[in-house]
């Protein structure tokens, strides 16, 4: 729900979509991701396909529409990396292996982290009004794209720019308060997801190592007429049966990690990433009015007038950023903590059906066990 304060420029009405990435299919050295929609309340279903550039095309018409009041007081949804990205630094590595989270089972989880993300956009009450959406949603073909700018002068620039401004004290308690939590929550989130995901491969590497002495039993069997080899051999094959079923509950417990609480885990880390990113371009434009403030008290009587209207123009547009970036705030914490609890509920809910299950099997197990042993 928006602040009543914050202008609506938009000629599109609010519309929701039912959004579904259904597949995604390898095209040379790219993947083509299959989208279908559904726009509400209407029965038409659009299909359409497209490339992991297209979505950066979308964010970045997203981040530089023009005519919207409080644009950058906005917490953007966060866009999945490319996937095959390849870091080399220590953080670097890190966060590489935060995104590995939403890139396994066949690509499945990382369209599911693209369908969160157009869930998301298309949720948002003034993103949604953007163009760009509903052409990236319903046309075959897209508009002609403009390039998306990556060049390492542009991150320096952008770098130099956060060490200059990123510590500028805020006037706002609540801001000031936002950016020392997000600082630190941030750091929390991304160690969260590392050890979260180091508990999963460990899961992994025991599923493996219980396929692997499961394998081995098998190994050395053969037709031997000696009653003592015969009932060890029965033995060594039910025993490895038992291993397997252990085997499938380690992986299905590693499934349900990642898709319930892994997934949330990485989709919260990159949403403390786009907060930070509103709140430093808040803090830019802080910047921007402290400025005005200072050249006004400095100009010339026959300037006064020029920097007058500057320091209006900046304080209005702070003023609307800052109106926005408290309701996204608030919004973005509230869904936060409602998305975690239903992580929490999913993940108790799956593990708790597949521990039924594997226990009724190696119940199962266990008596045929018993009864080869009374043989």
């Amino acid at each position: 729900m928006m602040d009543a304060g914050i202008e609506d420029n938009s000629n599109h009405n609010f519309s929701g979509y039912d959004v579904r990435v259904t597949d995604a299919a390898q095209n040379g050295d790219t993947f083509v991701y299959v989208i279908k929609s559904q726009q509400i309340p209407s029965d038409t279903e659009y299909r359409v396909e497209r490339e992991f550039e297209d979505f950066e095309w979308l964010h970045h018409c997203l981040l530089t529409q023009e005519g919207v009041t409080g644009l950058h007081g906005i917490i953007f949804p966060p866009l999945p990396a490319k996937p095959g990205t390849f870091l080399s630094n220590s953080e670097a590595k890190t966060k590489k292996k935060i995104e590995s989270l939403a890139m396994v089972d066949d690509w499945q989880m990382y369209c599911r982290a693209l369908e969160e993300y157009l869930h998301l956009v298309t949720a948002h009450t003034v993103l949604i009004k953007n163009p760009a959406v509903h052409s990236f949603l319903k046309h075959r073909e897209l508009p002609i794209k403009t390039k998306v700018k990556k060049g390492i002068f542009n991150k320096l620039t952008q770098a130099v720019e956060e060490l200059r401004k990123e510590h500028h004290k805020d006037i706002d308690d609540f801001f000031q308060n936002e950016r020392d939590s997000n600082l630190t929550l941030t750091a929390f989130t991304k160690a969260a997801v590392e050890k979260f995901l180091e508990i999963v491969l460990t899961e992994q590497k025991i599923a493996i190592a219980c396929g692997h002495f499961s394998t081995a039993l098998h190994l050395g069997i053969g037709q031997d007429d000696d009653p003592a080899d015969y009932a060890f051999a029965k033995m060594c094959l039910k025993l490895s049966e038992v291993l397997d079923t252990v085997k499938k509950n380690f992986e299905k417990v590693a499934e349900n990690d990642l898709n319930t609480l892994g997934f949330n885990l990485e989709l919260h880390s990159r949403f403390q990433d786009a907060e930070k990113e509103m709140l430093f371009r808040r803090t830019c434009k802080l910047v921007d009015v402290e400025t005005a403030n200072k050249n006004l008290g400095q100009a010339k009587p026959h300037k006064k007038a020029a920097m007058e209207d500057i320091k209006k123009a900046a304080d209005k547009e702070f003023d609307e950023i800052s109106g926005m970036a408290k309701v996204e705030i608030q919004r973005y914490h509230r869904e936060r903590v409602r998305a975690f609890q239903k992580a929490l509920i999913e993940l108790s809910d799956s593990q708790l059906q597949t521990a039924r299950e594997c226990c009724v099997e190696l119940k199962q197990q266990l008596a045929e066990f018993k009864q080869l042993c009374a043989e």
